[in-house]
């Protein structure tokens, strides 16, 4: 059991992130209804039960023909029909006999006669069987994080497996309502489940019974992660558990812990608003997606609109808002709440870095 007291050195994030995330298992997964499931991430694979569609299907609205029989059809030189074509809607089956469906104004008809006047290559305004979706092949697989565009291949009713971390969120200074708030939207889009947020009694023994009692698969605890004569997170989860850090070279953040409490994961996020974000995006983040098993994703990348500037040897977080073109940087430590409240991600800036110029392609983590 171990405590950093204001004079010890600071972690570096890489070696943080080492500590914090080894040993880290997903959790057990469980059945959600696939409306239900949007946002978190795939247990298993899911395979497309049969073909979609089953047949030929139309595009479009219009005549269901064979295209042989409209070979070289123009105004000029019709092609007579021996009966009337099919008229079909967008999405249903094609007739028997016929693979191509001809635009409305393709055909005229005058009684029972029909000519074609305009022709079409073979298969013109179809799909194939099986042409939006083969059976086995993947609609989702395993890590992916399910999106709304999933539920077109798949009833939304239908049950698929899913990781969903559980997350605890532990008030550990009062008045932090508004923050629980905001971590609470940040675990959801991190495809996890808020369990509860509990606000226990003043006192490292209060905090320490609760992080006890806790079932949660992570405890996000936020507040008194400093040094003055009321922050108890870090003693309170060193008397509940284990206090693996507290310390980070991390800007802002450097108040920042974690351990575990009942062989769960505890983090000990600070209560500035700036660096509580910074804790979360840098170590919440990629804790909650091992939980979850997911796979990693895409990330995204845009060009800074003024430079950079930042000290060696800390890792640096600096919030970014949306600009023409790009990023623009707006701060990083101790940054007002009305520029924070302009922000769309953020960059870290790595420690043997002293910052970026103007125009650098920097990777986005979204806010």
């Amino acid at each position: 059991m171990t405590e950093r007291t204001a004079s010890s050195a600071l972690m570096p994030l890489s070696e943080a992130l080492g500590i914090l995330l080894r040993g880290v298992e997903p959790v057990a997964s469980t059945t959600l209804p696939l409306a239900d499931a949007v946002g978190r991430v795939a247990a298993e694979d899911v395979p497309a039960a049969a073909d979609r569609p089953a047949r030929r299907t139309a595009l479009r609205d219009g005549w269901a023909v064979r295209a042989d029989d409209a070979v070289g059809a123009s105004a000029y030189a019709p092609v007579a029909l021996a009966a009337p074509p099919s008229w079909v809607e967008a999405g249903e089956t094609l007739p028997d006999g016929t693979d191509t469906v001809l635009p409305p104004e393709a055909i005229e008809a005058s009684g029972p006669i029909a000519e074609i006047v305009a022709d079409a290559p073979a298969g013109a305004g179809t799909r194939l069987a099986a042409g939006d979706l083969a059976a086995g092949s993947l609609i989702l697989a395993a890590g992916q994080r399910i999106r709304p565009v999933h539920a077109l291949a798949k009833p939304a009713s239908d049950p698929v497996r899913v990781r969903l971390p559980r997350v605890a969120i532990v008030l550990a200074r009062s008045g932090a309502e508004a923050r629980a708030a905001t971590l609470r939207s940040l675990v959801e889009r991190a495809g996890a489940a808020v369990s509860g947020i509990v606000a226990p009694a003043r006192g490292p023994a209060a905090l320490a019974a609760a992080l006890v009692a806790e079932t949660a698969d992570l405890c996000l605890v936020v507040g008194g992660t400093g040094f003055g004569r009321e922050d108890h997170a870090a003693a309170s989860l060193a008397r509940a558990g284990r206090l693996a850090a507290h310390g980070l070279a991390l800007r802002p953040g450097e108040s920042a812990g974690f351990g575990r409490a009942e062989g769960r994961p505890v983090l000990l996020l600070p209560g500035a608003p700036e660096a509580m974000l910074a804790a979360f995006l840098v170590l919440a983040r990629p804790l909650l997606r091992a939980l979850a098993g997911a796979a990693p994703e895409a990330a995204r990348a845009a060009p800074l609109l003024r430079k950079v500037s930042s000290a060696i040897g800390l890792s640096e977080i600096v919030f970014v808002a949306e600009g023409a073109g790009g990023v623009d940087p707006l701060g990083s430590a101790e940054l007002a709440l009305h520029r924070l409240l302009l922000a769309r991600g953020a960059i870290l800036v790595p420690p043997e870095r002293e910052g970026y110029p103007e125009g650098t392609s920097v990777e986005i983590m979204p806010l």
